[in-house]
């Protein structure tokens, strides 16, 4: 589980980085044969076997249905995925029919000629009423539908209930008071960091720069321009910089942190606040914190707001050259279906991404509550632009973060320098 979504949170860059352009002259298929082995390539995570069973099920279901056909299932290394996949794309022949893959990667794969349009079959499915907004928005590229979302990942506020209790603070209702109840804990406590931030925490401080009303780019004709050096969004970056500090989370050692390391640092106990995904229990239930925190929305501006959260998660698609496109959409109705999505959620923990099936399962798991209570206040996504993976990739916006905590550039220079970056990447 932890594999998958780091996927996600990561938005898998490597693989649109990697340059996937097929060989072939459309990739598409001539036949859509009705029988046979239908190839397909799921990721591997770590604790494989909870989501082997819940596939392994899902196939005999569909043979059930399918008489004449047999379904082969690969689960493919997260760390080799991406000259896995370039190669399948390269060569149909050796290509499966149905993939998994990271839902920034939509748009780079339609570029490449990798994805088959199912925007009829998706219409005429319907449970696809109660798709997510923004997880639908994940496999659509020029309103057209290029996959089915498989589920969706979203982070929220971690707070160590004990730490709370002791200094008598109460879970912060807006941003502003995120830092000053940091700066709080920080000083009563000295060993901790009140809130743990990383400077290379991209998907950690998106929600600042959302909730102040940035983007992090705008439509600008058929591709997208930089906005991140936008009033708005300096606002949401100046707030996320302003939590480094030796009142908080020390520059010289929060700078260089990811997303696993603030993680890391509140499983660990070092800390008394974090932003962490769903995705993220079980490092919490194996650190020294388990059975002392409690989960929150993150907060916007002003009290009563949830900070939009980046919406990560996994898609299911059909490759453009499979001989097999009627029994792969259908295979991928059956594997992104709401019953399957609902066992994945039971053995993995992977949330929904249908509004009645994540109410079903918040009802099961308490847990679960914070997470769906941001999903349902809105969700943001990244640009759907076959740049991103090379603009995520290049730690353009890392950089800027960094830039600005260790004290090199201030907030207006480094959000430039990253808007004049991105905007060469998009212009590619």
């Amino acid at each position: 589980m932890r594999i998958a979504a780091s996927v996600a949170a990561l938005g898998m860059a490597g693989l649109a980085a990697a340059g996937c352009a097929p060989s072939t002259s459309d990739g598409g298929a001539k036949e859509d044969e009705k029988s046979g082995k239908l190839r397909v390539w799921l990721f591997r995570e770590v604790g494989n076997k909870p989501k082997e069973k819940v596939v392994d099920d899902v196939v005999a279901r569909y043979e059930k249905k399918h008489k004449d056909v047999t379904v082969d299932v690969q689960y493919i290394p997260v760390d080799s995925r991406a000259e896995k996949i370039k190669g399948a794309l390269n060569d149909p022949e050796s290509a499966p029919d149905v993939i998994e893959y990271g839902n920034t990667d939509t748009a780079g794969y339609v570029k490449d000629g990798g994805l088959a349009d199912i925007s009829e079959e998706f219409a005429d499915w319907g449970a696809t009423s109660q798709t997510d907004k923004t997880a639908k928005e994940s496999v659509t590229v020029d309103g057209k539908q290029y996959g089915a979302p498989l589920f969706v990942g979203v982070r929220a506020l971690y707070y160590r209930t004990d730490v709370f209790k002791e200094l008598d603070l109460k879970p912060p209702e807006t941003l502003g008071e995120i830092a000053s109840t940091a700066k709080k804990i920080r000083e009563k406590k000295p060993e901790l960091y009140g809130i743990a931030v990383g400077g290379a925490y991209t998907y950690g401080a998106m929600p600042f720069v959302w909730a102040h009303g940035g983007e992090l780019a705008e439509p600008k004709g058929e591709e997208f321009a930089a906005a991140v050096d936008s009033p708005e969004a300096r606002k949401g970056i100046k707030a996320y910089t302003d939590l480094f500090g030796d009142d908080n989370c020390p520059a010289g050692k929060c700078a260089k942190m990811g997303g696993n390391e603030t993680v890391e640092a509140f499983a660990g106990g070092k800390a008394g606040m974090a932003i962490g995904g769903d995705f993220n229990r079980q490092a919490m239930e194996d650190g020294a914190v388990k059975g002392k925190y409690g989960v929150v929305p993150l907060p916007g501006v002003k009290k009563g707001d949830i900070a939009p959260a980046f919406a990560g998660g996994n898609n299911i698609g059909v490759l453009k050259s499979s001989d097999h496109r009627t029994l792969a959409v259908d295979f991928l109705k059956e594997i992104a279906g709401k019953r399957t999505q609902e066992e994945l959620f039971s053995a993995m923990g992977f949330l929904p991404t249908f509004s009645d099936t994540r109410e079903k399962v918040a009802k099961k798991e308490p847990f679960v509550e914070p997470f769906v209570e941001t999903l349902d206040a809105g969700t943001k996504f990244v640009p759907v632009s076959p740049a991103w993976g090379e603009i995520d990739a290049s730690l353009i916006l890392p950089g800027m973060f960094q830039e600005i905590v260790s004290g090199k550039k201030d907030v207006e220079g480094a959000s430039g320098d990253a808007a004049e970056k991105m905007d060469e990447v998009f212009r590619k």
